[in-house]
């Protein structure tokens, strides 16, 4: 553990996670499954990770208000006041803002790793090393600083970013550009290059960095609770139930990526992906000899190559002369779609099922 009384974690935990349908659920995505059947949720193995690193006192969860419970049952030594809740759905900039908000308030010195709660990080000792190295080069700097990871395929569901400038600590680059999403041809160009790494969606910076950054940014709703009563956590809390909304829908990736000039990005190799979509799954996953990927499930492949499925426990899959589908199965909902590129295609279906047939499949 860092020993350290000025570091600190947010992990973020508050998406729907549709991409993952119909596994991942609006009443409990994807962060709260244990989706790999190690008998720990997506949540749980990032708390247990980022716990091993830093305080538990200053590790923080951010998720929405509808999933605060189950927060707390998965997480029982989590502090409350190490629980915040947003009344309405926002994407992570708000987020990171009432966090270091709230962080900054206890110790104003505080520098801060801010987490996803649903990757796969392979070598946790490297993770750790990298962390403790981020968390040093961020304290002696007014600047925000990602971590990065070299390409090992052409993912269009990743954003990448372009390294700059050699700074004067080792693996730790200036940030040229920053690309969300490419099309395959520029991905594969991308991890080609050399230049263009993985954004793995974890940010390290003071929070007083991180706050000057997004004053920029957002609207000024804390900085308006600034002015009111004297601070308390619980004045606060009502304030965001009421204030929150005023936030845009803006992410962390938008917001500092291509709004800042302070960008740093350490080139990391603790082994990592992003458990956000079918494809990154089958991708990051141990595969049979016919290349496929069964998900904590009994499956029959007989004629069948590149195909990535999960069903519910009990239940038998015999597949055959199937090539590069996903076979998804959860309550009432079954789901094949071809694998490529699924992300997109993922989305549609939820949103078109939401429409036709209504919430009880979403």
């Amino acid at each position: 553990m860092l020993n350290s009384e000025n570091a600190y974690c947010l992990i973020l935990a508050g998406g729907l996670g549709r991409r993952l349908w119909p596994c991942s659920r609006e009443n409990c995505p994807k962060q709260f499954i244990d989706f790999f059947g190690t008998g720990r949720s997506q949540l749980q193995q990032t708390w247990d990770r980022m716990q091993k690193i830093i305080d538990r006192e200053h590790v923080f969860v951010n998720t929405n208000a509808a999933f605060a419970d189950i927060v707390r049952e998965q997480l029982p030594d989590l502090p409350e006041r190490n629980l915040l809740a947003e009344p309405i759905h926002r994407n992570t900039a708000p987020s990171v803002g009432w966090a270091c908000h709230r962080i900054q308030h206890l110790n104003p010195e505080a520098n801060i790793i801010i987490v996803p709660s649903d990757q796969i990080i392979i070598n946790e000792e490297q993770f750790a090393h990298d962390v403790a190295e981020g968390l040093d080069f961020v304290s002696q700097r007014n600047v925000i600083l990602t971590m990065g990871i070299r390409p090992t395929r052409p993912e269009p569901g990743y954003g990448y970013i372009q390294v700059g400038d050699y700074s004067d600590t080792d693996n730790i680059y200036g940030v040229k550009s920053f690309i969300e999403k490419p099309d395959r041809s520029f991905a594969t160009m991308f991890m080609n290059s050399g230049e263009w790494y993985w954004n793995t969606g974890m940010f390290i910076s003071s929070v007083r960095t991180i706050e000057e950054c997004l004053k920029r940014i957002l609207p000024s709703v804390l900085l308006s609770f600034n002015d009111g009563p004297q601070y308390s956590e619980e004045a606060e809390q009502r304030y965001i139930d009421e204030n929150f909304s005023r936030y845009p829908n803006l992410s962390m990736d938008y917001a500092v990526l291509e709004k800042s000039d302070n960008v740093y990005v350490k080139k990391c190799s603790f082994g990592w992906a992003d458990v956000g979509t079918w494809h990154g799954i089958y991708e990051a996953l141990p595969k049979d000899e016919a290349q496929n990927v069964s998900i904590d499930s009994d499956v029959v492949f007989d004629g069948s190559r590149g195909n990535v499925v999960k069903l519910p426990e009990g239940k038998l899959a015999v597949i055959n002369g199937l090539e590069g589908y996903i076979v998804a199965e959860k309550d009432n909902v079954l789901l094949i779609c071809k694998k490529e590129d699924s992300s997109a295609l993922v989305r549609k279906y939820v949103n078109d099922v939401k429409m036709s047939k209504g919430d009880s499949y979403v």
